[in-house]
């Protein structure tokens, strides 16, 4: 059974929904070299351990293993996407999003549980993104890292520990970030048209990943070609310089951008310092943060005011997410446009997309058999 999917390829984390399934599974995008690994207590759900084994033609380190996710961010020779890298080529970023699709196809109800067996098969088409400045030059090429077969095998992992899936590509789809998310709230899930203003008008689009911010602008669901663009910074370079100054004041070095971004989320902002002393760095991300937001401000009514067709501007993605209250407050009178679940809205967005050419397929098909 060939199954939908859409996968968000975030630098952050990768987001990853089935057709069908009501809750996104999110696995943050750190690896961390595998070994023999001295388990005292199992852990109680598999995503808090994925340790996996990756055979795939498309990677250049072949059957590698790795610890992704929670179990990669506290271990000390962890690794996250950087600046440099470019997620349709990146290595780490298909290990985790094979990772996955692999654990969604086990996950999902399709598997009985089985230990120890052959490769079970998960077919997945998938539709996913990348950022405007990286979609013409790379969206082919990330199309053929994708498709194909891969081979993930669950190694220590609790519930899946010896389990092996195969996983086929038969089709990925991809689209620009920013873009499929407007497409997904101006649908309905059958794909009829849920709000007009976005699905017919000219709408603008600040979409900030950790690494990347993209500005798509959108008319009548096409792509403006001329104002639509991207810069390559994110949210990442203001959590480096949280993590840093955090070490330079008070000793405590967070061992990646994942956990601190776990730790802001929650809204713990105490932290323990050696012996029974803590310290509050509500602070410093407050700089941090507010700095950020007024630079991304900044960048929207510059694209604003150079196409003032723009009827309304929405800001996405996990970095909107995060700086949501102090976009609000730096605004003042211009008015931004946010939604909840603001972060989840791309990979939705791709499913969606997925789904459009697999029935433009199936439609296609009907034709040419009525014409044979």
């Amino acid at each position: 059974m060939i199954r939908l999917a859409g996968i968000d390829v975030g630098n952050d984390s990768v987001k990853l929904v089935l057709e069908g399934a009501t809750e996104p599974v999110v696995i943050p995008s750190i690896l961390a070299p595998g070994y023999e690994r001295h388990v005292f207590q199992e852990e109680d759900a598999p995503l808090k351990a994925l340790d996996v084994r990756i055979h795939s033609p498309k990677l250049k380190r072949n059957r590698e293993r790795y610890f992704v996710g929670l179990l990669a961010m506290e271990d000390q020779d962890n690794s996250e996407l950087e600046e440099t890298d470019n997620k349709a080529t990146s290595d780490q970023a298909l290990i985790v999003a094979l990772t996955a699709l692999a654990y969604a196809a086990l996950t999902s109800g399709a598997y009985p549980p089985a230990e120890g067996q052959g490769p079970e098969v998960a077919e997945y088409i998938v539709g996913t993104g990348l950022p405007v400045r990286t979609y013409t030059g790379y969206h082919k090429s990330f199309e053929e890292r994708l498709v194909g077969e891969h081979e993930v095998t669950f190694l220590s992992t609790p519930k899946l520990r010896g389990r092996v899936v195969r996983v086929v590509i038969r089709r990925a789809v991809v689209s620009i970030e920013g873009a499929a998310a407007l497409f997904h709230m101006a649908t309905h899930d059958n794909l009829s048209v849920r709000n007009e203003e976005l699905y017919y008008g000219c709408i603008g689009i600040c979409e900030m990943g950790a690494l990347t911010t993209d500005f798509p602008v959108i008319k009548r669901m096409s792509i403006d070609n001329q104002f639509s663009t991207g810069e390559q910074f994110g949210l990442a370079v203001y959590l480096d310089g949280i993590i840093r100054e955090v070490e330079d004041q008070y000793g405590h070095r967070f061992p990646s951008r994942a956990k601190l971004i776990q730790r802001i989320k929650s809204g713990d902002y105490l932290i323990r310092r050696i012996g029974e002393g803590q310290a509050d760095i509500r602070p410093i991300v407050d700089t941090y943060f507010g700095r950020a937001a007024n630079k991304v401000l900044d960048l929207i009514l510059k694209r604003w005011k150079k196409n003032p067709d723009i009827q309304c501007f929405y800001v996405l993605g996990g970095g909107g997410a995060a700086l949501r209250g102090y976009l609000t407050e730096a605004a003042g009178l211009v008015r931004l446009r946010f939604v909840e679940d603001g972060e989840f809205q791309n990979v939705y967005g791709y499913l969606k997309l997925a789904k459009n050419k697999q029935l433009q397929a199936l439609d296609a098909a009907a034709v040419a058999a009525e014409e044979a």
